[in-house]
């Protein structure tokens, strides 16, 4: 090959290159976490009386739509967790190619949780048993994305009147 079409060869390759090297963009670190609570009044909220529940299993299913130019990838998991002793159960989902924290419903990602069972001798009535409503905060900074479900609940057998009323 000629030296001079080997050096306009080179030379047209090197100015198609960028100048600068973007860095490739991270898929977040995708967190699902809630809350499990002992509802005393027996009205599904979180009263004066009531506290979390430390002990206390909840099934995560989880259901997440990969962005790609050529397929549709779905991943989709089920796992347990037990509540810590501030009532939280929390799943950290490492990054996945292809998966972003949603944005809206196009991207028909979701989480929801569910009740398996109470550590708890006095309130072990299941209230709340299954949350899909989802809360979800995305960090750039921190790489990080957060869907927070919906508060579950477990109530004593018998409601005390003396704390609650009628």
């Amino acid at each position: 090959m000629d030296s001079t079409i080997l050096f306009i060869f080179s030379f047209l390759l090197a100015l198609s290159l960028p100048l600068e090297v973007e860095p490739a963009k991270a898929n977040p670190q995708i967190t699902v976490m809630g809350v499990v609570y002992c509802d005393i009044c027996s009205n599904n909220t979180f009263s004066r009386h009531s506290y979390f529940l430390a002990g206390t299993e909840v099934r995560i299913d989880c259901k997440f739509k990969a962005i790609s130019p050529r397929t549709t990838e779905e991943i989709s998991f089920t796992v347990n967790r037990t509540t810590n002793k501030y009532g939280i159960y929390k799943l950290e989902i490492p990054s996945v190619d292809g998966v972003e924290c949603a944005r809206d419903k196009a991207m028909e990602s979701s989480c929801r949780a569910s009740l398996m069972w109470s550590s708890s001798s006095s309130c072990n009535v299941p209230g709340y048993r299954t949350t899909s409503d989802e809360i979800a905060v995305k960090s750039e900074q921190a790489n990080l994305c957060i869907y927070s479900l919906g508060a579950l609940n477990y109530r004593p057998s018998k409601r005390d009147i003396t704390l609650c009323g009628n």
